[in-house]
């Protein structure tokens, strides 16, 4: 295919995937039971965060989480006691335990305290043309007190050439505002083309099969490379094409 081909191809699988009816079977769903900022931005990072795996369990487990913190997740990290954050013991998906998730509850209740909240720190820290820098700097932030070196591995570095796939894909879900209703849009203070895809072995996979990804590995590198393909084919949207890729991996076998 050339490229107004491969454009044209890519545009037609986003109009498909990028429905309502995505929802159904993806961790977005998590955040779309809210309509508080706040209990959306921390429903959707906790989501995101546990989002490796068979999505069904990423979906049920994201559940437990909100069940644990009554389903109020802004309330419940901003005036938890130590007895509330025991509700988590027992709770595990794959290697976040009870203990990640409750260092997570109070540094997340840090960030609300001390810098006016999650879009607080990823606004006041975005460059020119990507969110890389200002993840790292997130990084940095939420592990700034009393740090627990066990849940150090739940938050990506990119600039530890991680491709940063669930905190990316998390972005795509607070920033990107379309008239589809996958993504919630609620962060404003960002623009969409600032935005990174969520390069996981599926999206990777179909990227290198069409020709607009040849890095083998999934960091960094091949991240700045998938986003440069995917910006000249929209420059003020490229993200949209997550569900083109994602859609034709998992949903077609591609």
């Amino acid at each position: 295919m050339n490229f107004n081909e491969l454009k044209g191809f890519l545009d037609e699988k986003v109009n498909q995937y990028n429905t309502l009816d995505f929802i159904e079977t993806d961790p977005v769903q998590i955040p779309h039971r809210y309509q508080q900022k706040e209990d959306i931005e921390i429903a959707g990072f906790l989501a995101a965060t546990i989002a490796w795996g068979n999505r069904k369990m990423i979906i049920n487990n994201a559940n437990k989480m909100m069940n644990i913190m009554g389903n109020s997740p802004y309330d419940f990290v901003m005036s938890f006691t130590e007895d509330d954050l025991n509700k988590a013991d027992g709770f595990v998906h794959r290697t976040f335990n009870a203990e990640d998730f409750k260092y997570f509850i109070r540094s997340l209740k840090h960030i609300y305290t001390t810098y006016n909240g999650l879009e607080n720190v990823f606004s006041e820290n975005q460059t020119t043309d990507s969110m890389q820098e200002a993840i790292s700097k997130f990084k940095t932030v939420f592990f700034e007190v009393d740090p627990l070196d066990r849940a150090k591995k739940h938050i990506s570095d990119p600039l530890n050439n991680s491709a940063a796939k669930r905190i990316n894909m998390w972005l795509r879900w607070m920033v990107r505002n379309d008239a589809n209703g996958v993504d919630l849009g609620i962060w404003k203070s960002i623009p969409t083309s600032k935005l990174s895809c969520p390069l996981d072995v599926h999206s990777g996979n179909v990227a290198r099969k069409l020709g607009i990804l040849t890095r083998k590995q999934n960091d960094a590198k091949a991240l700045k490379e998938l986003d440069t393909k995917l910006r000249e084919m929209d420059s003020n949207d490229p993200v949209k094409y997550d569900f083109a890729l994602f859609g034709l991996g998992v949903f077609e076998g591609f």
